[in-house]
């Protein structure tokens, strides 16, 4: 089954807070077929219905109170959206990323929330920023040395933006990460830090090569910040990236 275009929440994240409902039948009219949410716990059982109602797929979510909370009540809620992948998008201390020892603790972390998980049927991921890319490891980026400690069942949604701002070759690190890679956030823009996002096709991202790079990945649209109206600029993100699906 080819995987549906999805968008991150969090793009979103204002309107949704007055208009959930509203902004989601808008995502679906646009195109997209599958969103990640990245609060569980708000409202998990009519999140799921309305989501089931419009046809919108829920794959994944992120889950950053799995850090911060009672692991059990967190792993319900995403029990109750009906995803399968729960996602730690942050929270680990960036300057665990700078040592061996830090990586180290930081798999623990993921292992031990993995095991948690899998009590659910769930399979727990790890979300990247710029900070897991920028140091390296025995000459490897931090991310690379972190998947090469988690157990196998963890896998890796590779934020393609932020591991290019981190100094990495996107594609490359995507075809050195191989299989770990479940998921990716497509997003575009100028390419450096504090300064906000465009839509898909209208930066500097090397969208095709990224995408062939890992082909088999979910393929979610987040824009952290926009240099446009956000909605407007997810359905310019659709249409090309529907483009560049049909070419």
């Amino acid at each position: 089954m080819v995987k549906p275009l999805g968008v991150q929440l969090y793009s979103v994240r204002d309107r949704m807070r007055s208009e959930r409902d509203k902004v989601l039948t808008r995502i679906a009219e646009i195109g997209y077929g599958a969103v990640e949410p990245y609060d569980p716990l708000d409202d998990p059982e009519g999140f799921r219905r309305v989501t089931a109602d419009l046809g919108l797929l829920v794959p994944a979510t992120h889950a950053s109170a799995l850090l911060g909370q009672e692991p059990a009540r967190v792993l319900d809620a995403v029990a109750a959206i009906g995803a399968g992948l729960v996602i730690v998008p942050a929270g680990i201390p960036e300057e665990d990323f700078t040592t061996r020892d830090g990586v180290a603790r930081a798999a623990d972390l993921l292992n031990g929330l993995a095991e948690q998980a899998a009590r659910y049927g769930l399979r727990l991921g790890y979300h990247n920023h710029w900070w897991e890319i920028e140091p390296r490891i025995d000459g490897v980026h931090a991310i690379e040395a972190l998947a090469g400690l988690l157990a196998p069942e963890v896998f890796l949604e590779i934020d393609t933006y932020w591991a290019t701002v981190g100094g990495a070759d996107a594609p490359a690190l995507l075809r050195r990460l191989g299989d770990r890679v479940l998921a990716l956030h497509v997003k575009d823009g100028p390419g450096v830090k504090g300064e906000p996002h465009t839509a898909v096709g209208e930066g500097v991202m090397p969208v095709p090569d990224i995408l062939a790079a890992a082909p088999g990945a979910w393929r979610i649209v987040e824009l952290d910040e926009c240099a446009t109206d956000v909605v407007d600029a997810l359905a310019r993100s659709h249409a090309h990236l529907a483009g560049l699906e049909a070419a």
